[in-house]
């Protein structure tokens, strides 16, 4: 099984030609123009707000779902998408910005040889012949709404998301060519490393003609899979040695007792050459081998969203515990990941969490196209609401919202 996250990247390529909403033929209708003023998010419907600084922005508020079975919105027309059979997604179409990205090189000097290539999607102008193109490459950036707060996430991850996002008013930092833990190795550390290292470099070092569009401190990180592991790590939860080695120590027991999936000879790897993972992590790692690592986080990411994610074997009850920002899981029942997933969430120190079951898929949703639109609409309702201030959104990723979902359920699914 654990050689399924790697179909993942290898059709990730296909669903972008297949499912990217098209951007080139949506003009900026409504821009975006944030305030400057620091408030707290509300208590939302499902779930108890935490305090959070966001920047509120003016939008056009979008009206709640009807009560009924099969969702009948009745949605601003720059919001509007359906695909023939299948239920509306609101936020799953394209927004009012175009998208464009570009791509620059940079080496971590903190850690000798490690060379990271990094992609920036942000809303774009349209300069010169008009173009059917999802995406633009080096396209002249919209100052419009700027700054825009960003996401972070591999490239893989963001060439399925980020232009839906993007184009909803968001920037994206992705890091290139990092893939999966396969076989598991020092990826588990270095990964979160390079997405806190783009997260500095497109402040301190943007590409020419993007200073003044980002606005890295609403950020958010987002992951499927390997990288839905990487949006854990980044959210604030803290590697327990103690935990993960003792997990090891008898790892075929481990496996047949775990209520979660747990590879013993592959999930223990780490465990062999612990040294090694002690000197990635750097100062981040605390020299009494009971303790807490420090996390992989910075205070500037203010919410994470991860999807079939992994992690509870390096983290634990204590290490989930210490997680503050808001969180939004989503896991299909019939995956293999899904008791794990579920388990992280239990133990999550978060009190603004919301979990999302999709009912009998499995581990490969992100390859359904109708799976995606679902999605898409979570994550822009989510990270709008807590990065951009659109409190509103609120209700599209709510409980109201999901049970009247053919085929989702609020919540974890509960054993029978």
């Amino acid at each position: 099984m654990k050689h399924m996250r790697m179909t993942f990247i290898l059709i990730a390529a296909l669903i972008v030609s297949s499912c990217a909403a098209p951007q080139g033929a949506n003009t900026p209708a409504e821009q975006v123009q944030p305030t400057r003023t620091l408030t707290t998010a509300p208590p939302r419907p499902g779930a108890s707000a935490v305090p959070t600084e966001m920047v509120p922005q003016p939008s056009t508020t979008l009206p709640p779902p009807k009560a009924t079975r099969t969702p009948q919105f009745v949605i601003h027309k720059d919001y509007s998408a359906a695909i023939e059979g299948s239920d509306f997604y609101p936020l799953a179409a394209a927004g009012p910005f175009l998208v464009g990205k570009r791509t620059f090189p940079a080496r971590d000097s903190s850690r000798p040889g490690r060379q990271i290539s990094i992609t920036v999607w942000y809303p774009a102008l349209l300069v010169g012949e008009d173009t059917t193109a999802s995406v633009i490459p080096d396209a002249v950036p919209d100052p419009s709404g700027a700054p825009y707060p960003l996401l972070l996430s591999s490239t893989k991850v963001a060439r399925i998301f980020a232009p839906t996002l993007v184009s909803h008013g968001f920037t994206w930092a992705s890091i290139d060519g990092i893939d999966t833990y396969e076989p598991m190795n020092l990826e588990l550390i270095q990964q979160p490393l390079d997405i806190l290292f783009a997260l500095d470099q497109v402040v301190t070092n943007p590409p020419e003609g993007l200073e003044g569009t980002i606005d890295a401190e609403r950020s958010g990180a987002i992951g499927y899979s390997f990288d839905g592991y990487n949006a854990l790590a980044l959210s604030g939860a803290r590697v327990d040695p103690q935990f993960y080695l003792g997990l090891c120590e008898d790892p075929i027991q481990t496996k047949q007792n775990s209520s979660f999936w747990f590879e013993g000879s592959y999930h223990c790897m780490p465990a062999v050459k612990w040294d090694l993972y002690i000197a990635a992590a750097g100062e981040r790692a605390e020299v009494d081998p009971d303790a807490l690592w420090q996390p992989f986080t910075d205070e500037r990411i203010k919410a994470v969203m991860p999807m079939a994610c992994e992690g509870w074997w390096l983290f634990g009850e204590k290490g989930l515990a210490a997680v503050e920002v808001p969180a939004l899981f989503l896991a299909a029942t019939n995956d293999f990941l899904y008791p794990e997933n579920a388990l992280i969430f239990e133990h999550l120190g978060s009190q603004d969490k919301t979990f999302i079951s999709i009912l009998n898929r499995d581990h490969m949703i992100v390859y359904d196209p109708e799976m995606l639109l679902r999605m898409r609409h979570f994550a822009t309702a989510f990270f709008s609401y807590y990065l951009q201030g659109k409190t509103e959104y609120g209700q599209y990723f709510s409980q109201e919202f999901v049970d009247q979902l053919e085929g989702m359920q609020w919540g974890v699914l509960d054993d029978e």
